[in-house]
């Protein structure tokens, strides 16, 4: 397989890609879309998208975009955590002091926040290229990410990835599951 072309945005650029960013979601979620979870809509994943590239928020989004031959396969992104980061509201931590744990200074933690690969491209690598391009060289001291329980096949990989979970949390959007929550240790 031909490496993945990787191509940066930021929150700005981002939203000039919003219809690429749609179009992958659409190719990637597919059984996510066709359960009728009203969560996993593309209307409610779009509203995410743009709530995270308001141009009110600080700096700090980034979005990976991975091509092959010249076409979107796979994304990700995420951003780090500012002090009093909604990120953190409502977990429910296995064994950690909760206060000290999700104390934020804008360069402890980087959440990230979605990782997708396009049907028919899964299977090849690409999400974890796009994660450890994501990652790679990151100022930050760990990463956090939420993946759904009964996830298996994305936890598996988090897991041989080395992220381990520190707790649950269900996020404020509306209709939002429980996740569990993830952290790696960074530099990867």
């Amino acid at each position: 397989m031909t490496a993945p072309e990787m191509r940066h945005h930021t929150a700005a650029q981002a939203r000039e890609i919003r219809a690429a960013v749609e179009d992958i979601y659409r190719r990637s979620y597919i059984e996510a879309i066709a359960s009728g979870d009203p969560f996993d809509s593309p209307e409610a994943f779009m509203r995410r998208f743009d709530a995270y590239t308001a141009p009110d928020r600080l700096p700090g989004f980034d979005l990976v975009v991975a091509y092959l031959d010249g076409a979107p396969a796979g994304q990700t992104w995420g951003w780090p955590l500012r002090p009093g980061a909604a990120g953190w509201d409502g977990v429910q931590l296995d064994d950690a002091d909760a206060a000290q744990f999700t104390a934020e200074d804008g360069h402890r933690t980087f959440a990230l926040s979605e990782i997708m690969v396009c049907s028919g491209h899964s299977g090849r690598g690409i999400a974890r290229a796009l994660h450890d391009e994501l990652l790679r060289g990151r100022p930050e001291q760990r990463a956090t990410l939420l993946v759904e329980p009964d996830n298996e096949r994305a936890y598996a990989r988090y897991r041989k990835w080395g992220w381990y979970r520190v707790g649950w949390l269900r996020p404020g959007w509306d209709d939002a599951p429980i996740f569990d929550a993830l952290i790696l240790d960074l530099p990867l």
